[in-house]
């Protein structure tokens, strides 16, 4: 990866993986892998962070199951935070964490066809997927002839 990269993006894209991990069987090699991660920074501050994550993984599994699906978003925004704190001081460690999240995509079957987008908590909303997006607004580019999508509102 080169020096120049979107700390905000590989941040967004390393927390999905942890957060979705804690639960299931797989978690203890994704947690081994972040561990290897966190040592790219050093020793004391590798164990930090990995406590850091211990506890989060603790409240995500103590959550009752009806509180789950909130408790594991919040989980994400803060392993958020986690990581891009941690990518700033270590930007060297980015190529560590997107070799997580590509590994971890291809054991899921994710990634494989294309690209993924997942829409949630969108009640009454319109949702556009596209190959093209850019900056910070949707650019719908249609591939082939069609009518224009409009928005409402």
């Amino acid at each position: 990866m080169t020096e120049a990269f979107n700390v905000l993006e590989v941040a967004t894209s390393g927390a999905g993986v942890p957060a979705a991990e804690m639960a299931r069987s797989s978690w203890q090699g994704v947690r081994d892998t972040l561990v290897a991660f966190f040592r790219g920074g050093n020793e004391a501050t590798a164990a930090h962070e990995l406590r850091v994550v211990n506890l989060q993984q603790a409240r995500l599994l103590e959550a009752p199951e009806a509180e789950r699906e909130a408790v594991r978003e919040l989980v994400c925004k803060e392993l958020f935070d986690q990581l891009k704190g941690f990518l700033q001081k270590y930007p060297h460690t980015a190529v560590d964490l997107m070799a997580l999240v590509r590994e971890r995509e291809r054991a899921n079957g994710e990634g494989v066809a294309g690209p993924r987008m997942v829409a949630q908590n969108n009640t009454h909303s319109q949702v556009i997927m596209s190959n093209s997006i850019l900056g910070g607004t949707f650019n719908y580019r249609p591939e082939v002839d069609g009518p224009v999508l409009q928005g409402q509102g």
